[in-house]
């Protein structure tokens, strides 16, 4: 159980990490092809061909925003924190699973605060990618703008509308 909830928690994190789009869907909700992976790169004397992969997957999804948001020659010197960014991010969030994993039990309270910790490197995560994020953003010509505004806005868990009343149910016609 630990370990789905924190592969779960570490899934949407890394979604969010990114700050890109979300495409494909997991059990918990959906997961982002251009965002690192949750787990990445385990220490040194763990690893093993899981972290490999997910590292794999974490090289895969920095590519495919690459070439997703057309990064040319010429910005990828701002392109390259942009990127270290989200291997850091991620690996602080595989650093957090191995933490959950290797509790043998935990208390709600333990949850809870492991819980808050993923929920911590996420929004420092995302406000890390946010600061590397805006000199590329402000050196892409109008067209990459309106492409990333498009790909960084996908998704429909990433609007989030406040004060919004619910639109009343339509009653069916009486025949």
């Amino acid at each position: 159980m630990n370990s789905r909830i924190a592969l779960q928690a570490a899934l949407w994190t890394a979604a969010a990490l990114a700050g890109a789009p979300v495409f494909a869907q997991t059990a918990t909700g959906p997961a982002n092809p251009a965002a690192p992976a949750a787990m990445t790169t385990a220490p040194a004397n763990a690893k093993t061909a899981a972290p490999r992969k997910a590292n794999d997957r974490v090289e895969k999804h920095i590519k495919s925003l690459h070439d997703q948001l057309k990064i040319t020659a010429a910005q990828e010197a701002q392109w390259e924190p942009v990127a270290q960014t989200m291997r850091d991010n991620a690996d602080q969030i595989d650093t957090l699973v191995e933490k959950r994993n290797a509790a043998t039990t935990m208390t709600a309270l333990d949850d809870l605060n492991s819980y808050a910790d993923f929920t911590q490197a996420n929004s420092d995560g995302v406000k890390k990618l946010a600061a590397v994020f805006t000199p590329l953003y402000n050196n892409m010509s109008d067209e990459q703008k309106k492409n990333a505004d498009k790909i960084f806005s996908q998704g429909e868990n990433r609007r989030v509308v406040h004060n919004k009343k619910p639109e009343k149910a339509k009653t069916p016609a009486k025949g």
